[in-house]
C-alpha cells in the first residue's frame, strides 16, 4: 500500500511538473503608463521577495519597503537553511550576504550595488512576530545599511505576523488568515513619507475611486506558463483616474505573503492594502503580483521564491519570477 502511494504520489507530481500551460487566460495585457519611478513592498515571503527585488534591480527599484522579512538571500539556496536562519535559529550572517551580494554585483549577475547608497528603505516588525524574529529583521536592517541605504525601522509594535494597516480585519498582535492586521497606525504613510519625503505625502482617499483590474501573468513569465514557476495566471492592478488619462504616475509593485495569493483570498490584498487609497492622492499606480501552489515546486502554501525552489539564481536578476515581474515593471512603463 505503501508503494501505491508513492506511486501515486510520485505521478501526480511528474503530471503537474510537466504538463502543458492550460487554457489561455481571458486578462487582458497589462497597460502602458506614464510612470515615472518605481518602488516596492512586500510582507513575509513578499518582504523577502522584495528585497531581492530592490537590490537585485537597483537601478530600477528607486526603494523598498519590507514588512516582516528579513535580509537578501536569506534562504541561501535551501528549504533548510531558511527555515533556520530565517526565521531566527541562527544568524543570517549579514556579513557573509553582503560579501556575497557585492561579488555579485561585481560579476553583473545584479545590479551595481552602488545604487544603493542614499536609497530609502523602510523595514516593518512587529514583537509579537511569532514567524520572523527580531534578530532576522534586525539583520535585514543591517545588510541595507552596511550597502548605504537609507533606514527607517519601525520595531516598537505588538505586531504579529501580518500586514497592518489603519482598521484592519485583526487585532495588532494575530498571526492568522487574512494576515491584515490593525496596530492603532499607518505604516502605508510611514513608508510613503520615507519614500517621497517629509510634506510630499497628501492624505489618503476616504474610500477608493481608481479602478481594480486583472491582467494575464502567463505572458509575462519566461516561456510563458506562470504556473510552471509557482505564479499565478493573473496579477491585479490599481490604477487611478489620473494615471489611467496619462498623467505621470510612480509605480508600487505590492507583494503578498504566503498563503495570501489570489487562490487563498482572491483580490482581498489587493482591496485592502491600504495603498490604493493613497494612490488616489498621490498619483500612485499599485501592481500587485501573484503567486501559485505548486506541489512540484514543494511551495504548497503560495510564497514567493525566497529560498531557491526556481533554482539557485532565485535572488540574482535571471530568477524566473523576478523576471516575470520586471517584465510586468517594463510593460506598464516603470524602466524609462
Amino acid at each position: 500500500m505503501k508503494l501505491r502511494l508513492l506511486t501515486a504520489a510520485a505521478a501526480a507530481l511528474a503530471l503537474a511538473f510537466s504538463a502543458g500551460p492550460a487554457q489561455a487566460a481571458f486578462e487582458p495585457p497589462l497597460p502602458e503608463l506614464n510612470i515615472t519611478d518605481t518602488y516596492v513592498t512586500g510582507i513575509s515571503s513578499g518582504g523577502f521577495m522584495a528585497s531581492q527585488l530592490q537590490i537585485a534591480h537597483s537601478a530600477t527599484f528607486k526603494g523598498a519597503a519590507v514588512i516582516a522579512a528579513g535580509p537578501y538571500y536569506c534562504g541561501q539556496g535551501s528549504i533548510l537553511h531558511g527555515l533556520a536562519e530565517c526565521t531566527g535559529l541562527a544568524s543570517t550572517d549579514p556579513d557573509g550576504i553582503v560579501e556575497i551580494t557585492r561579488r555579485w554585483s561585481e560579476q553583473g549577475r545584479i545590479d551595481p550595488v552602488s545604487n544603493l547608497v542614499g536609497k530609502p528603505v523602510y523595514t516593518y516588525h512587529g514583537t509579537k512576530d511569532p514567524l520572523v524574529t527580531q534578530r532576522v529583521s534586525d539583520e535585514g536592517v543591517q545588510v541595507y545599511r552596511e550597502l548605504g541605504a537609507r533606514t527607517a525601522y519601525h520595531d516598537t509594535d505588538p505586531a504579529g505576523h501580518g500586514w497592518p494597516r489603519p482598521d484592519g480585519a485583526l487585532p495588532c498582535g494575530t498571526t492568522f488568515y487574512p494576515f491584515l492586521i490593525d496596530c492603532g497606525n499607518d505604516p502605508q504613510g510611514e513608508l510613503l513619507t520615507h519614500w517621497l519625503g517629509a510634506g510630499s505625502v497628501k492624505a489618503p482617499a476616504a474610500t477608493q475611486s481608481g479602478t481594480l483590474s486583472e491582467h494575464d501573468q502567463d505572458r509575462y513569465t519566461p516561456g510563458g506558463w506562470a504556473q510552471f514557476y509557482s505564479l499565478g495566471t493573473k496579477s491585479f492592478l490599481y490604477t487611478p483616474k489620473s494615471c489611467a488619462a496619462g498623467a505621470p504616475c510612480k509605480l508600487v509593485v505590492a507583494l503578498h505573503g504566503c498563503l495570501s495569493d489570489n487562490k487563498f483570498v482572491g483580490d482581498r490584498f489587493a482591496r485592502e492594502s491600504y495603498l490604493n487609497e493613497y494612490a488616489d492622492t498621490n498619483g500612485l499606480v499599485i501592481l500587485y503580483p501573484q503567486t501559485d501552489i505548486s506541489l512540484a515546486r514543494g511551495n504548497p502554501q503560495g510564497c514567493w521564491d525566497w529560498w531557491g525552489y526556481t533554482g539557485s539564481d532565485y535572488a540574482q536578476k535571471s530568477a524566473p519570477q523576478m523576471s516575470m515581474i520586471m517584465n510586468e515593471v517594463r510593460a506598464l512603463g516603470g524602466t524609462r
